[in-house]
């Protein structure tokens, strides 16, 4: 296991991950994320950088809406967020789990109910 280098700020990093991804500037929300990413979700994972990046780029995800930001001084990141998904807008509420090493995101680990977006498919 890793050890975050002492001047680098978990929280910092996945913000700062989160408002470049929701500018659509994947190039800097990239410097943000590890190679090996592990990232697991309702509608899909990914363990490499290449492949989740395409997956992102293509959701068209709207803007966050942050309710709380959970640290305890260790490598997670805990977020609470809203989504309002979908036509008529849906409210979907995730559970976002980050993990930092180095700095960069290792690991994203999200929960939610999908059910909004498999019926936005159909």
């Amino acid at each position: 296991m890793q050890i975050n280098e002492p001047d680098i700020n978990p929280k910092e990093i996945v913000l700062e991950y989160l408002e470049a991804a929701q500018r659509k500037d994947f190039k800097t929300a990239r410097t943000y994320v590890s190679d090996n990413i592990s990232y697991t979700a309702p509608l899909g994972s990914f363990n490499r950088v290449e492949p989740y990046f395409k997956y992102l780029e293509h959701l068209n995800l709207p803007k966050l809406d942050i309710k709380k930001v959970f640290t305890d001084g260790s490598h997670d990141v805990c977020l609470l967020y809203e989504l309002n998904y979908g036509t008529p807008p849906t409210a979907t509420f995730v559970s976002a789990w980050f993990q930092v090493y180095n700095g960069k995101i290792s690991s994203i680990r999200l929960v939610f109910d999908p059910r909004p977006f498999v019926q936005q498919r159909k």
